[in-house]
């Protein structure tokens, strides 16, 4: 699966808008009451037509949910993309998958079809968009059950897995704007109720969702992002200008302007990092820092890449000296992932579940010690063999998060909720 464009969300994009209104008085306001009887109507209609289609076979029908594809590419479309492609792989090698258990892409309408899928039938609806379309219109489509992989889904579905990546609205609320955070805190809580089980991606995102009572412990599992895409990424195809003025080594700083993304402790040590020859690459949302104006982060070294392509990606991996990454809170962190699986050295945030997915072959610097990160990353430029053995150690590290395997553990709920 190749997606043609790479970006980092920005603080109101993780996981597609959301609407800061009432969540249900917000599906009249921007449908019209008469809309959304009709809509219902309809609904009704299709789903006495599709469980009559879908009873012939005799075989659960879970539908999933594709509103994904109508979003930005950010972390959580790409983990919902990966999902969906290794549940169409698994499918495919094991006949008895497909003999039992039927799989349908519903897509709103719009949606841009990246995926080529074999065993998963891919329907797109005639009507609705956001969260109408999730409540009103996606349950039909799966007379079993509804698989959610980006945060949202349709409350009232009789089973429904969904997967909610992080509670960073919770833990960092002023990285977000006060309508995007309320809606988050609003929502989050009753889809995770009302769910039938609830995946995450990491321990750390695990406890957090039960800390803030966004839903309790034994309905969560966690499938956790994979690394495998990184690997199909091609280097040589990359065609970034930039590439070719780097004269000098350079760390790489990738992310969001967001606060805890904490972008801003790297480009503090912009002047330290210069004297010791070292340039700093600053890729995806984290370059809008600059248009705030601020003389300190205006430095010679510093090189602002915008959003780059999966390939690009891939070239500024592998000649990078390292990846800094000094996010504050994370549901997962796949740049680090990303990084371990091109051989690219990380100096990592030792906060959140940043450890969980670097164990022993990552470098931790607190997030808020400035002068740890220089050291760390001047330390590193210096160490040949040292930049090396954390390629090597990176690469072992990143095999072990497979997005096969996350995928069969939804395979194995959907299973399991349909017995």
């Amino acid at each position: 699966m190749k997606l043609e464009k790479r970006r980092y969300a920005g603080p109101d994009e993780l996981g597609g808008h959301v609407d800061s209104r009432c969540f249900w008085s917000g599906l009249c306001v921007e449908n019209g009451p008469g809309t959304l009887k009709a809509q219902q109507q309809t609904c009704y209609r299709n789903s006495i037509m599709k469980s009559s289609d879908d009873g012939v076979d005799g075989r659960p029908i879970w539908a999933i949910n594709g509103r994904f594809m109508t979003q930005r590419i950010t972390g959580v479309q790409r983990y919902a993309y990966e999902i969906v492609a290794s549940l169409d792989e698994i499918s495919s090698e094991d006949g008895d998958v497909a003999r039992r258990l039927g799989l349908r892409l519903a897509m709103p309408p719009g949606a841009d079809v990246k995926l080529a899928l074999s065993q998963i039938d891919v329907c797109q609806t005639k009507f609705g968009s956001g969260h109408a379309w999730d409540q009103l219109v996606l349950p039909w489509y799966g007379t079993s059950g509804v698989l959610s992989l980006g945060n949202f889904g349709p409350v009232l579905a009789r089973r429904h897995i969904v997967c909610i990546h992080d509670a960073n609205t919770f833990i960092e609320p002023e990285s977000y704007s006060r309508a995007f955070g309320l809606a988050y805190r609003t929502l989050l809580p009753l889809i995770g109720r009302r769910a039938s089980r609830v995946a995450t991606v990491s321990q750390f995102s695990a406890d957090m969702l039960v800390k803030y009572g966004i839903c309790r412990r034994e309905k969560i599992f966690i499938a956790p992002n994979g690394h495998e895409h990184a690997l199909r990424w091609d280097a040589k195809r990359a065609e970034i200008p930039l590439l070719k003025v780097l004269k000098r080594p350079y760390v790489l700083l990738l992310g969001s302007s967001a606060k805890h993304k904490n972008v801003h402790v790297i480009l503090e040590q912009a002047r330290g990092l210069d004297a010791a020859g070292i340039d700093v690459v600053v890729v995806g949302g984290a370059s809008s820092i600059f248009s705030a104006n601020a003389p300190d982060y205006q430095k010679a070294n510093i090189h602002h890449a915008g959003y780059v392509g999966d390939d690009d990606l891939a070239a500024l991996y592998e000649g990078a000296l390292c990846l800094a990454f000094p996010s504050k809170t994370e549901g997962f962190g796949i740049p680090p992932l990303e990084a371990m699986a091109r051989g690219c050295p990380v100096i990592c945030s030792n906060a959140a579940s940043l450890i969980e997915v670097g164990g022993n072959a990552v470098a931790y610097v607190d997030p808020d010690h400035g002068d740890g990160w220089r050291d760390a990353i001047i330390g590193l430029a210096g160490n040949r063999d040292l930049r090396a053995t954390m390629a090597a150690q990176g690469r072992k590290r990143a095999a072990l998060f497979s997005w096969k395997r996350s995928a069969q553990l939804y395979l194995d709920e959907i299973r399991r909720l349909s017995a």
